[in-house]
């Protein structure tokens, strides 16, 4: 088995949603791309797909194994360009979109500092919590944050994120530290008023009832408050004053956390991390720019004191 053609083909079948599509991205028969995700599947020892005549979908596994590839993928052609460019410098135009939230403090304090490393290359900036179309509008490169919608884009994860309940020491200090998720109903908490966001409220990881070892559950609950409000950052700045507990980014709340402004609680009940992602459209040959730009973020966002404000 060449497995760098079975781990393509993987995630085109993914990416495209059937073996039709993806045989005919690569070329080929059906049949030939089905052998080798049987090979790919009897190699690894885990079933990645579950194939039925109307629709292909991903195991836990193959959802796992999905991101790994594609991840993969990039290095590989990053490592190639790298050696057959000789040095040629990236130029021309990136474009680039963001949360809005997210895209003000952690994305676009970074572009100056992108074209100063690479003074080539001009930069358009766009902020906004709409869900752009990539392909359409002629954006090179999304930042998201959260869990990704099934697509035919290519994703990297540059970090993780985890949501938290942070409340400041006076506001602690006066109403009493929760112990346990179902405390929140005696505080004051402040929540989303958008129907748009946070449908389900907010997540937990709490054992089993009956309690089972090392076994737990996501459950979700909807605390109430006096304020609520449609924008995160209203929330934050509110918590940040003392009138409640909020449930807040890890990117958001991180370096107050570390200033001593915020602290955090229920850690040990916090549900599992999500990631902070680069998407960008499928290509064959990426460009420099745009693989230096998701370099980046990489480097930059691997570092611990980036989310601290250091």
């Amino acid at each position: 088995m060449d497995k760098l053609k079975a781990i393509e083909t993987f995630v085109t079948v993914a990416q495209r949603g059937s073996l039709t599509a993806a045989a005919k991205a690569e070329g080929v028969a059906p049949a030939i791309i089905g052998r080798r995700l049987d090979a790919l599947e009897e190699h690894l020892g885990v079933k990645l797909l579950v194939r039925t005549t109307r629709r292909i979908t991903l195991t836990h596994e193959g959802s796992a194994f999905l991101e790994d590839c594609q991840r993969v993928l990039v290095d590989l052609a990053s490592a190639e360009a790298s050696v057959s460019a000789g040095g040629v410098k990236a130029s021309g135009h990136l474009r680039i979109t963001a949360p809005a939230g997210f895209g003000r403090r952690h994305v676009a304090p970074l572009v100056p500092h992108f074209r100063e490393l690479h003074p080539e290359v001009s930069i358009s900036l766009n902020l906004s919590d709409r869900v752009v179309d990539m392909a359409a509008e002629g954006y090179d490169c999304a930042v998201r944050v959260g869990d990704l919608p099934d697509s035919s884009l290519v994703s990297v994860r540059l970090a993780d994120n985890r949501r938290l309940c942070v409340a400041t020491p006076r506001y602690l200090q006066q109403r009493g530290t929760p112990r346990h998720p179902s405390e929140l109903v005696k505080h004051d908490c402040l929540t989303l008023s958008s129907d748009a966001s946070q449908t389900r409220g907010w997540a937990f990881h709490v054992p089993l009832d009956p309690p089972e070892p090392g076994m737990s559950e996501l459950i979700h609950l909807r605390p109430g408050g006096p304020l609520d409000c449609s924008d995160g950052q209203v929330l934050h700045e509110w918590c940040l004053a003392g009138y409640g507990i909020a449930w807040r980014s890890t990117w958001e709340v991180q370096a107050d956390i570390a200033a001593g402004r915020l602290v955090p609680i229920l850690e040990a009940y916090a549900a599992p991390p999500n990631g902070i992602y680069a998407v960008f459209p499928q290509r064959k040959h990426l460009a420099l720019r745009v693989r230096l730009w998701i370099d980046f973020l990489k480097q930059r966002y691997g570092q611990p004191q980036f989310w601290r404000g250091g």
